[in-house]
C-alpha cells in the first residue's frame, strides 16, 4: 500500500511539473501580455518607439542605440502576434556569424535541434518549434547584409 502512495504522488508531481512550463516569450516577456504593456517593458529597457516606422493599428517599432537591432511588433487587438528583431550589421561575414552565434545560443537554451529548410552560404534559416510558437532566424544577403529573428506564438485554435 505504501508503495502505490508514493507512486502516486510521484505521478502527481510528474503531471504538475509538465503543467508549469513557462509560456512562450520574448527575452523573458510573456508574448500573453498587452501590446501596451509589452511596450513600457521595451521601453523600461532603454528602448525606444520609432513613431515614423510604426503603424498604429497593426504594428509598433522600437529602437534602442545600445543595441545592434531594431524590434517590431505586430499585434490585432492589444494581441501580441508576432515580434521580429532586425540587426543592423555592416557586412555579410558579420550576418553568418551571427546567424551562427544565435543559431548556437537557441539550441542551448531551448535544448533543441533546429529545422533548417535553407543552408547556403547567403541564405540560411532555422526554426525553432518551442510548443505553443516559432523562433526562426533567417538570414538574407543580397545585396545588403540582412539578419532577422522572428517569434511567431502559434494560433490558439
Amino acid at each position: 500500500m505504501k508503495k502505490i502512495v508514493v507512486f502516486a504522488l510521484a505521478m502527481m508531481t510528474f503531471v504538475a511539473c509538465q503543467e508549469s512550463r513557462a509560456p512562450f516569450n520574448y527575452r523573458g516577456l510573456a508574448f500573453n501580455m498587452p501590446v501596451n504593456q509589452f511596450v513600457d517593458s521595451m521601453l523600461a529597457r532603454g528602448f525606444a518607439v520609432d513613431s515614423a516606422a510604426s503603424d498604429s493599428g497593426n504594428t509598433v517599432v522600437l529602437a534602442n542605440p545600445a543595441e545592434h537591432y531594431r524590434v517590431l511588433a505586430a499585434f490585432k487587438e492589444e494581441k501580441l502576434l508576432a515580434i521580429q528583431e532586425t540587426y543592423n550589421l555592416s557586412t555579410n561575414d558579420s550576418t553568418r556569424q551571427m546567424w551562427q552565434e544565435l543559431r548556437d545560443g537557441l539550441e542551448k537554451e531551448l535544448d533543441a535541434w533546429p529545422d533548417c529548410p535553407i543552408l547556403k552560404e547567403d541564405h540560411k534559416v532555422a526554426n525553432f518549434d518551442t510548443g505553443d510558437g516559432i523562433i526562426a532566424i533567417l538570414l538574407e544577403n543580397t545585396y545588403t547584409p540582412m539578419l532577422t529573428v522572428r517569434y511567431t506564438k502559434k494560433s490558439d485554435q
